[in-house]
């Protein structure tokens, strides 16, 4: 079946307090996904984020990001206020009492970006005020949620536990005792802590139960979510300091070699990722157990799963640990096909998408192949060269996912204003444009009649904005992960429109 969607991240969603939630306007969003006819909403990774505010460098694998949380929820709840959320949109550097124009909570909906410093400092204060005041140990399901998630949750509420006590600090700058988690500290911690852990409990319980509610409300629509899932973890994680024997770390937890990309067009001295790299000898020993239990996960939270990074797995990047650029590393074989044989036999067949992006080698392109996973196209890729670009929609098979540019491109009308002339002049002959304003209608146009059995379209070309609403600039920190919709910009003549598009290229 041929189907279309949009990308958005929860993030951008237009909710109250700085910052998308599954709140009220997340299931409005699926309301108008709905009447534009689409059928898939991919979203970011979802995980706790950190310094930069990533998603791809997460607190855990398993885990939800606190921040995603519908206040409102818990005010009907009776565990907090409104005023305690109204207090919570302003910094406390403020004081609460000075309330300036631009930061009162009555135009804190209204902030186009992102402000993840003042939702650091304010939004525990109100979950912490909602767990004390919740008596949540006495609910079923709460009980429910831990026994069941306990081979995950029980390390990653003691590890943000923990690291609070540090004051923020990665596990390798921990005390000894527990950094490498002896029997004593960790029962000693646990004890201490104990509030706290509870605390980080309850957010994951409240995290997940919003969360299934809202994706049993897109699937009902007949809406499909489209997940992320990072290849690498951040070595500040859980993931990491919960199981250090999957990872090329030496005896004091370290990396030996870290992640990243080698140097080419776009950058002169490569990609620092800084992840630790897997040892996937041992993976393999122990039939890629911890990955099963980690893309099992993914299909509870998810319908569609997209691996980042997919030919990670035929070859990986390593990197000297230490290194200031990737300039000086090299490749290594990965698993290849060997591990999703193992998931498929495992979880039976799923549904996936390739992120098969960059430059592919023969035996890349041999395991794409070889695994039946759809890989991306993405327009935005397809105007610097010719007619044989495997970017051009004439050259799509069916089994692809074509997106018109992903949350680390420019959108359609940023490409624009920074585009060579010839590649421009280009994209007007290919999509038989005579005005350099109907590009972007043009290769959405393109993206939804290709072959290719799936279109994604980031909502941010559907609204024709330019760069100030793109999400991330790789191997920048400070300015991505922030954009978000405006309440009313997604209106429902935008909605018919879409609906028109998608049915007159047979998507649903």
């Amino acid at each position: 079946m041929r189907r279309s969607g949009v990308l958005l991240p929860v993030t951008s969603i237009p909710s109250k307090y700085g910052i998308g939630a599954f709140s009220k306007e997340a299931y409005e969003f699926v309301d108008f996904l709905e009447r534009a006819g689409q059928s898939l909403w991919q979203i970011l990774p979802l995980g706790p984020t950190g310094y930069g505010d990533s998603p791809y460098q997460s607190f855990s694998t398993y885990a939800g990001n606190p921040y995603f949380i519908d206040l409102e929820k818990l005010i009907e709840a009776g565990w907090i206020t409104e005023e305690d959320c109204r207090e919570g949109a302003l910094s406390k550097e403020d004081g609460g009492d000075e309330k300036s124009e631009q930061e009162s909570p009555e135009n804190y909906l209204e902030q186009r970006y992102v402000d993840y410093g003042k939702i650091y400092e304010t939004r525990f204060d109100i979950l912490r005020k909602a767990y004390r005041n919740s008596h949540i140990e006495s609910d079923e399901a709460y009980a429910a949620f831990c026994e069941k998630n306990a081979y995950w949750l029980e390390d990653y509420a003691l590890y943000m536990a923990v690291k609070n006590a540090f004051g923020g600090k990665s596990f390798s700058l921990w005390d000894a005792d527990i950094r490498f988690r002896e029997p004593g500290a960790m029962r000693r911690y646990r004890e201490e802590y104990a509030e706290e852990i509870g605390f980080i409990r309850f957010q994951q319980f409240l995290f997940e139960k919003q969360w299934l509610a809202l994706k049993e409300y897109a699937n009902e629509k007949g809406i499909r979510i489209v997940g992320d899932i990072p290849i690498y973890v951040a070595y500040d994680s859980a993931d990491v300091w919960a199981s250090p024997e999957l990872f090329q770390l030496d005896e004091n937890f370290l990396p030996t070699a870290v992640a990243g990309c080698p140097p080419d067009a776009f950058s002169d001295t490569g990609q620092l990722w800084g992840n630790p790299l897997y040892r996937w000898e041992y993976h393999e020993e122990r039939g890629y157990d911890w990955w099963i239990r980690r893309i099992s996960r993914c299909y509870e939270l998810y319908d569609i799963l997209r691996i980042d990074h997919f030919r990670g797995f035929d070859e990986y990047y390593s990197i000297p640990y230490g290194d200031p650029t990737a300039e000086f590393g090299h490749w290594e074989k990965g698993p290849g096909y060997d591990i999703f044989r193992v998931m498929k036999k495992e979880l039976g067949k799923r549904d996936v998408i390739a992120e098969d992006l960059g430059f592919l080698t023969p035996s890349v392109l041999r395991l794409v192949k070889k695994s039946g996973y759809p890989g991306m196209k993405v327009l935005l890729f397809a105007f610097d060269g010719g007619s044989d670009s495997e970017y051009l929609p004439h050259n799509y098979g069916k089994n692809a996912v074509v997106y018109t540019g992903t949350h680390d491109n420019d959108t359609i009308e940023g490409w624009l204003g920074s585009a060579k002339r010839a590649s421009v002049s280009f994209a007007m002959k290919y999509l038989g444009v005579k005005r350099r304003k109907d590009i972007r209608e043009g290769m959405i146009r393109a993206a939804l009649s290709s072959a290719a059995d799936t279109a994604v379209i980031p909502i941010q070309d559907y609204l024709g904005l330019d760069n100030g609403a793109r999400m991330n600039l790789p191997s920048t920190l400070g300015t991505n992960w922030k954009w978000r919709l405006l309440p009313g910009e997604l209106t429902g003549e935008l909605a018919d429109k879409m609906a028109e598009l998608a049915g007159l290229y047979d998507r649903h």
